[in-house]
C-alpha cells in the first residue's frame, strides 16, 4: 500500500516570507466580498465584477497556499 505524504499545515505559517501577508490579505478580501454579496443586493454587472473578484481571489489563495505549504 502506498504512503501518502502527509501535508503540514504548520507550514502555512511563515510571517518572514511575503507571500505569507498577501494570503491573509487574500483571506481578508474574501471575508469582505462574502459579506457584501450576502449584505447587498447587487446589480447585474455589479454581481459579476464581484464574482470575478472572489473567484479570482479564491484561485490565487489556493495556489498561494499550496506554494507555503509545499515550500
Amino acid at each position: 500500500m502506498a504512503t501518502l505524504r502527509r501535508m503540514k499545515l504548520q507550514r502555512l505559517f511563515q510571517p518572514r516570507n511575503p507571500l505569507f501577508w498577501i494570503f491573509l490579505v487574500l483571506n481578508g478580501l474574501s471575508t469582505v466580498l462574502s459579506w457584501l454579496t450576502h449584505t447587498y443586493a447587487l446589480s447585474g454587472w455589479l454581481a459579476v465584477v464581484v464574482l470575478v473578484f472572489a473567484v479570482g481571489n479564491a484561485v490565487l489563495g489556493m495556489r498561494i497556499a499550496w506554494r507555503l505549504v509545499h515550500s
